[in-house]
């Protein structure tokens, strides 16, 4: 088969190199774009429509946390988004219980920003320190598969946690950084689920060597659990005021200490070795095209920045040799075995099994949610 001729957004700097699902219009823009501003029409709510909404959510959470001991969670990695939801959670008077997940790869940095944040927080931090051993193999199983998304791992965890203590503590409200303006323009090709268990384990079954017995599994079964039945509710407040990063960053590096780690995600530091040397040398990936073009639709950086932006390496040549030799070792490779990982072929993660719907997995429950739908 002919490899396509190169095509890249009119609009943005998405491609179909990074992207081979990538559609275009006569004009040669796009689908992200389109999708960007169809998403951000409906769930961006600005002005003094979304100060209105933002004082309403709080009254509800302080209401709903009256006489405990916290009324909202908050989770937290280093990083610029969740950094910015502790900024607005100590304007707002909330109490949070801020948790963070420890896969064992933060960077100094990070850590230095997280103490910042409970500092200025002045809250109780729940930190999860996964165990190594069961997690290095999972990332070792991802590796060895050659699927793409080996950061659902973290995810899938992180998401598994947060349900769990907020469950625990009797909170119905979690804070969370995601966000339209920044973090809505990613190809489905990059990523896979994050809240299915079961290709997880099916592809540790298959690569795995050390027994799986403390990683937080998280299945749509608790998933529908938590939400339908402990009524937990996500809040995602960054879509309700206008979120420049760049002002982000100036507010959080004045009032909270942040420090800048200097790239998107690269509070980790396997995050950071992974966008900027595995995606792109195995997967033909490059990150900073969906981020850059984010902006771009945010209206927060033009092309032609974003074109020269581009330009610039992906990674520090002395940082990379560093980094390399530190995250192969960290997980048990040699230089020669990862090298091989990185030149073998690409799989999907469908080729392994998946959760699908939860009747899948609970036949009983088909008749129910049947009879369910007849009588709503």
């Amino acid at each position: 088969m002919n490899n396509p001729t190169y095509q890249q957004c009119s609009k943005t700097v998405m491609d179909n190199i990074s992207d081979p699902n990538i559609r275009f219009d006569k004009d040669g823009i796009c689908n992200y774009w389109f999708d960007y501003h169809a998403t951000a029409k409906k769930g961006l709510i600005h002005g003094k429509e979304g100060e209105k909404k933002w004082q309403d959510t709080v009254a509800e959470i302080k209401s709903a946390g009256k006489n405990k001991k916290y009324d909202c969670i908050l989770g937290i990695s280093g990083g610029v988004d969740s950094t910015y939801i502790a900024y607005m959670a100590k304007k707002a008077n909330l109490r949070p219980l801020v948790v963070h997940f420890d896969n064992n790869w933060n960077s100094e940095i990070a850590v230095n920003n997280i103490n910042c944040i409970i500092e200025y927080l002045d809250a109780d931090l729940h930190t999860l320190v996964i165990n190594w051993e069961e997690f290095r193999d999972l990332q070792r199983s991802y590796l060895k598969a050659g699927v793409v998304d080996i950061e659902a791992l973290t995810d899938h965890a992180i998401f598994g946690t947060l349900y769990k203590i907020a469950s625990k503590n009797d909170i119905k409200y979690v804070l969370s950084g995601s966000n339209i303006e920044t973090e809505e323009v990613l190809p489905k090709a990059w990523i896979f689920n994050k809240t299915d268990p079961i290709n997880i384990a099916d592809i540790h079954s298959q690569f795995g060597e050390v027994q799986l017995k403390t990683y937080p599994f998280f299945s749509i079964f608790k998933k529908k659990y938590y939400l339908n039945l402990k009524k937990l509710t996500f809040i995602a407040p960054l879509n309700w005021a206008p979120y420049n990063k760049q002002k982000v960053k100036e507010i959080i590096s004045k009032e909270i200490g942040w420090v800048d780690y200097g790239g998107k995600h690269h509070e980790s530091v396997f995050t950071k070795f992974y966008q900027n040397y595995i995606l792109p040398t195995k997967f033909k990936i490059d990150k900073r095209k969906a981020h850059l073009s984010n902006l771009i639709c945010s209206g927060q950086l033009t092309k032609e920045e974003a074109l020269e932006e581009l330009k610039l390496p992906l990674y520090n040549p002395k940082e990379l040799i560093q980094d390399k030799e530190y995250v192969i070792k960290k997980l048990g490779f040699t230089m020669d075995e990862f090298d091989a990982l990185m030149t073998s072929p690409v799989r999907s993660h469908y080729d392994f099994k998946t959760e699908g719907p939860i009747e899948k997995h609970y036949p009983v429950i088909k008749p129910i949610k049947a009879l369910y739908k007849f009588f709503k």
